[in-house]
């Protein structure tokens, strides 16, 4: 009689299967008993429905039905990390029996999954002057595997080592920090490739996009391209004196220099492009006010705080003949005066004409030595006039010395001019002619006692 239900030995199986057992593979489960004999005892096994298991009855050689688990599905502990199934074990009783037990059915993990970046590009953005070891940003990758395949370690990929030499990323938390000091001027950014891997050696990469902010670190550079001096003083107002170019290697308004020019000087500076500009006259040059102009060409930024540079610039202003002669005055009054160094009656001194073409027209005062017309001047006169006029002391014997007078007879002075300026040259030249004589006439002189004394030595040695 179909008394007995079929009883497995054990209420739970337990196993072990790895995600990526290939479907197919069998797992034996062991034999349910049933006591009963013949159409009562054990018939088969049944399995509660699930998406991956399967059983199936097997036969021993002794006649013992055993249920073995066939996986039809390939698992993955990442949807399913373990599974509850109930096995029934049925024999063929009208009605049937049947007895149960637990099948549990544990996952386990292999690497089958890489790492993955919460994104795949961050950015970040530096000031140039943050200090080393100043935070950039934190990346962060998970591993939906477990245990040792879920470990990540973080690293940096191939990159140069200009920028592997800028930062550094902890192998454990992810946190990139600045190494080196930045600057703008050099790179104003970076690219960083950081690695993620786990313990299974599987790893995912990302993009860190660094951006270098520019600090207000460099004052304008001053260049004098060209400086055109001495400048003549009749340069009209806008000449070009100088050239220069202005350059500074910040960015925006750090970047941005206006100039000027400090000191008083009649020059103004006009921008150009390029960052070139041009110092040219402002108004008209002077060389008798001032023949040298001194300047500073001061370059400011517009960065907070502003740095600013200076550079001299010394204009020279050259001599133009732009001014006639002018007398230091308008008139003046001469007296052709004689000094006698003696006293008495032998520093007393009488003036006289002892030449004149025309006596007539002109006298000497007698004590005075004044010279004046005598007559009024007529056409008939010559226009030059030569006169020598004699001082004499009262001494015995007197002493006396005289002085030539050139007059000119002309209506204006543009008129008199050539007559004077020929006087002159015949004076200079009589002057010349008296000094070529006396020096022709000491060297004679001279030539003359040397041979003389000649004569008397061979005279005087040839006697002894």
């Amino acid at each position: 009689v179909n008394d007995n239900s079929p009883r497995f030995l054990q209420d739970n199986f337990q196993l072990e299967i790895n995600e990526l057992t290939s479907p197919g593979a069998r797992f034996a489960l062991g034999v349910a008993e049933d006591a009963d004999v013949g159409s009562n005892s054990l018939q088969g096994y049944e399995l509660e429905a699930n998406a991956y298991f399967a059983v199936e009855v097997k036969e021993s050689q002794d006649g013992s039905k055993f249920a073995e688990l066939v996986l039809r599905r390939a698992l993955d502990r990442e949807s399913e990390q373990s599974l509850r199934l109930v096995l029934t074990a049925l024999d063929g009783g009208e009605p049937p029996r049947s007895g149960t037990a637990q099948l549990c059915i544990n996952v386990t993990d292999a690497n089958d999954n890489p790492p993955v970046f919460a994104q795949d590009r961050y950015r970040a953005s530096l000031r140039e002057d943050a200090p080393p070891g100043s935070a950039v940003l934190n990346v962060s990758a998970s591993d939906a595997d477990a245990g040792s395949n879920a470990r990540i370690t973080y690293g940096f990929g191939k990159m140069p080592a200009k920028v592997l030499q800028k930062f550094v990323v902890d192998a454990e938390s992810g946190a990139i920090t600045l190494q080196e000091a930045l600057d703008f001027e050099d790179t104003r950014g970076y690219t960083l490739l950081v690695e993620a891997r786990d313990g299974g050696g599987l790893a995912a990469h990302c993009k860190v996009e660094v951006e270098v902010l520019d600090v207000n670190d460099n004052a304008p550079d001053i260049t004098l391209l060209s400086v055109s001096s001495p400048v003549p003083e009749d340069a009209p107002a806008g000449t070009v004196v100088a050239l220069l170019n202005v350059d500074d290697p910040d960015s925006g308004e750090n970047g941005q220099v206006w100039c000027e020019l400090s000191g008083e000087a009649p020059l103004s500076i006009v921008a150009s492009s390029g960052g070139s500009y041009k110092v040219v006259t402002a108004s008209a040059l002077d060389r008798e006010q001032a023949a040298e102009h001194r300047v500073t060409v001061v370059a400011r930024d517009r960065g907070s705080p502003a740095l600013s540079s200076r550079a001299a610039l010394v204009l020279e202003v050259s001599d133009v003949n732009d001014n006639a002669p002018v007398f230091e005055e308008a008139a003046y009054s001469a007296y052709v005066v004689a000094v006698d160094a003696d006293a008495g009656r032998n520093a007393w001194l009488s003036y006289e004409l002892v030449q004149a073409p025309e006596p007539a027209l002109f006298r000497v005062g007698l004590h005075s030595g004044e010279v004046r017309t005598a007559r009024a001047v007529s056409e008939r006169d010559a226009a030059k006039q030569r006169l020598v006029a004699v001082v004499k002391d009262h001494g015995q014997p007197a002493l006396s010395a005289t002085a030539t007078l050139h007059v000119v007879l002309a209506e204006s002075l543009q008129e008199a001019l050539p007559e004077l300026s020929d006087g002159d040259a015949m004076s200079e030249l009589t002057s010349d002619l008296n000094l070529i004589l006396v020096v022709a006439l000491a060297v004679v002189s001279l030539l003359f006692v040397l041979t003389v004394t000649l004569i008397l030595f061979f005279k005087c040695r040839r006697s002894r």
